[in-house]
């Protein structure tokens, strides 16, 4: 389902936006708009779609409000879909972000010649964001955990998104007694990354349910969906169990509506006290 169009702000001009599918869509004719100052952005795009016609491609319609307050289909693209677009229009104004672009490529090739570079630069950026050092921490360690996860499912037949997503879905009901998509919704989240949004209990049983998963997965030498589905489940399961156990003797949740979203990069912002559920 879609959710309530909204507004985004690009380099001063209202761009609208709206979710499809879990997934933010951009109006192509308001970045063409602010891209190129065109009086007639429409006929603008029309012209890019018919120079480069493999754009049709990364585009999908979908009902946006016009500014008669009606609505109607308008081509739409996710933010990969509108990085593409953009170099594909000759206008100063998109020279930054195609630089940008290139800078991004470089730093990830630079990445995938040595991952360090990639812990290095994103502790650079939790730290400008404001976060406190020990959950940067945590959060390297977990994500470290994550990536031997999934380099484990992949060596054992697990290769569709969707079966990504599931057995995530099944360390966290174990672990948490609730999904992902629902942990996002008690802490308040959008789109945001729910890891980002972690307190560091959570981000340490979260690591724990994963890495038990693994040790699951090895152990049973769980091959395929089903198998490896069981091996999270039981993960997943003990990891909870360890949890209630320190809940237990501490007479607090770890599970919290806790986030980090007031934080900024000008002042490190204590995360609010555990609310009552």
């Amino acid at each position: 389902m879609e959710k309530q169009n909204k507004l985004i702000a690009f380099e001063g001009a209202a761009i609208r936006k709206t979710i499809h599918n879990g997934e933010w869509y951009f109006s192509v004719v308001d970045i063409i708009e602010v891209l190129t100052d065109s009086p007639i952005p429409r006929n603008y795009w029309s012209i890019v779609k018919k120079r480069e016609p493999q754009l049709h491609t990364i585009c999908m319609q979908l009902k946006m409000q016009s500014k008669d307050g009606k609505f109607y289909k308008t081509d739409c693209a996710n933010t990969e879909g509108v990085l593409r677009i953009v170099m594909s229009v000759p206008s100063p104004k998109a020279e930054p972000l195609k630089l940008w672009l290139a800078q991004v490529g470089r730093e990830r090739i630079e990445e995938a010649e040595n991952p360090e570079i990639a812990f290095e630069r994103a502790r650079e950026i939790y730290k400008a964001k404001g976060y406190p050092d020990d959950w940067i921490g945590y959060r390297e360690k977990s994500i470290l955990i994550r990536k031997e996860l999934t380099d484990e499912w992949k060596q054992r037949g697990i290769t569709e998104n969707k079966e990504y997503s599931i057995l995530t879905a099944e360390i966290s009901k174990a672990t948490f007694g609730v999904t992902p998509s629902e942990h996002a919704q008690l802490k308040g989240l959008e789109k945001q990354n729910l890891r980002d949004h972690m307190t560091n209990l959570e981000l340490i049983f979260s690591a724990l349910g994963e890495e038990l998963t693994r040790t699951e997965a090895i152990k049973s030498d769980a091959q395929g969906f089903t198998e490896n589905r069981e091996a999270a489940m039981k993960g997943g399961m003990i990891a909870g169990e360890a949890r209630e156990r320190v809940e237990a003797r501490t007479g607090q949740k770890v599970l919290s509506n806790e986030n980090f979203l007031n934080l900024n990069a000008d002042e490190t912002k204590a995360l609010p006290k555990n609310e009552e559920e």
